[in-house]
C-alpha cells in the first residue's frame, strides 16, 4: 500500500484540489444564495472533488506505467516510480491507471447528468489527454506540450468547471481566476521536468524543459510561481472580490522554492522545491478560496 500512495505522488496532488476550490468558492452568492453556503451545492463540490483528484492519479499512474515500459524512468531521480523501480507489474499499474479514471468517469458523469451533457465531452478530453501524456505511439509530452495539457485541464478546465456545476455557467470571475491556478498547476511540472533534463535527454524525452533548457525553464518556473500574485488583486478588485487578494501574502511561502531554483538547485536537490511548490500552491489556493467565498 505504501507503494501504490507513494506511485500516486501525493505531493501534486494540491494540482487537483486547488482548482476545484477556488472555482467553487468563485461560484459562491451568483445564484443569489443567502444561506450559510451562499448557494453551493455540497454533493456537487464533492463530486467534482473526487473527479479531480482521481484524474491525477490516473495521470500519474499512467505516466508511471507509459515510461516504466518504454525504460524512460530506468535511471530517474526523483521520487519511485512503481513500474520503473520492478514494485509493481506494469499489468498492475496500468489498471490502477484504467481504474481511477473510470471512477473520474462514473462520478463526471453524475455530475453531467444534473448539469448538462457536454461535461461528459470535456471529461473523456480530459481522461484521453491524461492517457496519451505518455501513452500512445506519440506521446504530446515527449513533444514538450506537456505543460499546456496541464495548464488548460487542470487549471481552466478544472476551475471554471467545478464553477459551472454550480452555477451552470461560466463567467468572466471563472475563467480569469483560472489562469493564477493553471500557472500554479503548471509550475509544478515544470520544476519536475527541470529535475529531469539530463535523463530525458539521454533517453530522447523532449520535454519543453529539455527543448528550453536549463537556464529558461528556471526563469519559466519563477514567472509561473510569481505571476499569480500580480494578477490575483486586479482579478479579485474587478470581481468585486477584493478578500481574495489577500492570498498575496502567500508570496511570503513562494520565497524559498523560487530562491532555490534561481539558486541552482538540481537532480535530488530539486525534490524538496517539488514539495514546496505543492504547498505553495495549496495555500495559495486556501486564503484565495475563503477571500472569494466571504466576498461572495
Amino acid at each position: 500500500m505504501k507503494d501504490w500512495i507513494a506511485g500516486a505522488r501525493p505531493r501534486t496532488l494540491p494540482a487537483a484540489v486547488v482548482p476545484v476550490i477556488v472555482g467553487t468558492a468563485a461560484a459562491a452568492g451568483m445564484n443569489g444564495g443567502t444561506d450559510a453556503l451562499k448557494g453551493l451545492i455540497v454533493w456537487r463540490f464533492v463530486a467534482a472533488l473526487l473527479v479531480a483528484l482521481a484524474l491525477q492519479v490516473g495521470v500519474n499512474y499512467a505516466n508511471d506505467y507509459s515510461d516504466g515500459i518504454r525504460g524512460t524512468d530506468d535511471d530517474r531521480v526523483g521520487p519511485m516510480r512503481l513500474t520503473g523501480s520492478g514494485a509493481k507489474r506494469p499489468g498492475a499499474v496500468k489498471r490502477a491507471a484504467f481504474a481511477a479514471f473510470g471512477f473520474a468517469a462514473v462520478v463526471g458523469l453524475a455530475l453531467a447528468l444534473a448539469t448538462s451533457w457536454w461535461l461528459i465531452v470535456v471529461g473523456a478530453a480530459a481522461i484521453a489527454a491524461g492517457w496519451f501524456y505518455t501513452g500512445g505511439p506519440r506521446p504530446y509530452g515527449y513533444a514538450g506540450l506537456g505543460e499546456a495539457f496541464v495548464f488548460v485541464f487542470f487549471g481552466v478546465v478544472a476551475t471554471a468547471g467545478s464553477a459551472f456545476v454550480q452555477i451552470e455557467r461560466i463567467t468572466p470571475l471563472t475563467l480569469l481566476i483560472s489562469i493564477p491556478v493553471g500557472m500554479f498547476a503548471t509550475a509544478l511540472l515544470v520544476v519536475n521536468n527541470l529535475r529531469d533534463i539530463p535523463g530525458d535527454t539521454e533517453v530522447g524525452k523532449n520535454t519543453l524543459a529539455v527543448r528550453l533548457g536549463d537556464k529558461r525553464t528556471r526563469i519559466l518556473y519563477v514567472f509561473l510561481m510569481v505571476a499569480p500574485f500580480v494578477a490575483v488583486p486586479f482579478i479579485c478588485g474587478l470581481a468585486d472580490r477584493p478578500l481574495g487578494a489577500a492570498s498575496l501574502f502567500v508570496i511570503l511561502l513562494a520565497r524559498i522554492p523560487v530562491q532555490k531554483v534561481l539558486e541552482g538547485a538540481r537532480g535530488a536537490a530539486l525534490i524538496p522545491v517539488l514539495g514546496w511548490t505543492g504547498r505553495v500552491q495549496l495555500a495559495f489556493g486556501v486564503v484565495l478560496t475563503a477571500g472569494l467565498f466571504i466576498g461572495g
